[in-house]
């Protein structure tokens, strides 16, 4: 079959010629083995006892080692942050801090800014893109600190780069915001006003953050929030997604989330266990070729008959389905009204479940589809645009407000 020509080319470029042969014969079938290889720098690494650390308390830091934009330095932190199953986890973050004093009364505000990852590997995150000066988000963050804010990368997926976990995502922003504000640089504080943005797959990470802010960090002053081309119900990118031309991000968000959630690997067949061996270091690029060429099924991948209906899956797909509980600030979704894998529909339900528990939230439908949405919003000054609205109060009308 094509998909397993492409996969085995996949693993040939990934694994060590050691033990191949045996890996495609017999996959190991245990998590650790489908565990993203780590990166060999110690920094990466917290001192034994960090677990008794309070979230976002900063374990490590050190300069970047970004280059852009010239008007800023960059720190690299590393902070204790909460997994999916609330366990102590490192996280990684990239705060940006102009070179130029705070001009304003009180404390210099925040943007906590949430790259799309859609990856699995360790070298595909923000901090480690950014090094390579390739992050496609430097536009949007140049733009926001041309406005005076500092901006907080973080590597929100968590150490296992458990994508499309929202509960580790929004944990990991949450705590990057901690430590940035408690870091004691340019007018940074733990009052500092804040706004969360983030497009995609950072936009899971985003609206995560903000539905959790009010129980996890409830000391943090969050203005606001932007969530844009947000894949908020997962069972609707099972109709949207699955084996297309979208298959191989699919196929790496449902890995993804089976490291937060092992349970889920035990319904994967041989094949589903070659797949997760063969993503378990994918950036986007190559599994979207993957999933180009081959439309791989998650059907393929397990002996269920029908996996969604599988309890398992949907507990899982219940417990990441952005809705069920109301951000205390204010929030923007904003969403291309010609979507074909990230469905309209998805955003439109957010919209609804927020206002019927009384959110103040704007929805704006916004012609183009998502990689279009993307651009426009991303790579202009349109995002510094609305965070300047966002932290003046003025981008969000009271109540429920939509241009659907």
């Amino acid at each position: 079959m094509l998909w397993a020509t492409a996969s085995v080319a996949a693993v040939l470029l990934s694994a060590p010629a050691a033990g191949l042969a045996d890996l495609l014969e017999d996959p190991p079938h245990e998590l650790a083995s489908v565990l993203p290889d780590p990166l060999p720098d110690p920094f990466y690494l917290p001192a034994p006892g960090f677990e008794k650390s309070t979230p976002g308390t900063v374990l490590a830091n050190r300069p970047a080692g970004v280059d852009f934009p010239p008007t800023a330095h960059s720190i690299e932190l590393l902070v204790r942050s909460t997994d999916t199953g609330d366990r102590p986890v490192p996280v990684v973050v990239t705060l940006f801090v102009p070179n130029t004093p705070w001009p304003g009364p009180g404390p210099r505000p925040l943007v906590a800014y949430a790259p799309p990852i859609s990856a699995l590997g360790n070298t595909c995150v923000p901090s480690q893109k950014m090094k390579e000066g390739v992050q496609a988000d430097q536009l949007a963050i140049a733009a926001l600190l041309a406005r005076d804010s500092a901006v907080v990368v973080p590597d929100y997926q968590g150490p296992r780069q458990a994508y499309s976990a929202g509960h580790m995502e929004g944990h990991a922003v949450l705590d990057a915001i901690r430590a940035a504000t408690r870091l004691g640089v340019a007018d940074l504080r733990p009052d500092s006003p804040v706004a969360l943005t983030g497009y995609s797959g950072g936009a899971i990470a985003t609206g995560w953050a903000a539905q959790l802010a009010p129980r996890y960090a409830p000391e943090l002053h969050v203005a606001g929030a932007l969530i844009g081309g947000t894949p908020a119900d997962y069972r609707m990118l099972w109709q949207s997604m699955n084996g297309n031309a979208a298959a191989g991000v699919f196929l790496s968000a449902a890995l993804g989330l089976a490291r937060e959630y092992p349970e889920l690997l035990t319904l994967l067949n041989d094949s589903g266990w070659r797949l997760a061996h063969t993503f378990r270091n994918v950036c986007v690029e190559p599994a979207t070729l993957i999933g180009l060429l081959t439309r791989i099924r998650v059907e393929q991948l397990t002996d269920l008959p029908d996996p969604i209906e599988s309890p398992i899956v949907r507990r899982i797909i219940t417990e990441n389905r952005l809705g069920a509980t109301m951000p205390a600030a204010p929030i923007l979704i904003y969403h291309g009204a010609d979507e074909i894998f990230v469905p309209l529909a998805g955003a439109q339900n957010l919209y609804r479940d927020w206002c019927r528990q009384h959110a103040r939230v704007r929805l704006d439908i916004l012609p183009g589809g998502h990689f279009l949405v993307g651009v426009r919003s991303q790579a202009t000054p349109q995002i510094a645009d609305w965070v300047d609205e966002m932290f003046a109060g003025t981008l969000v009308p009271p109540g429920c407000t939509s241009s659907d």
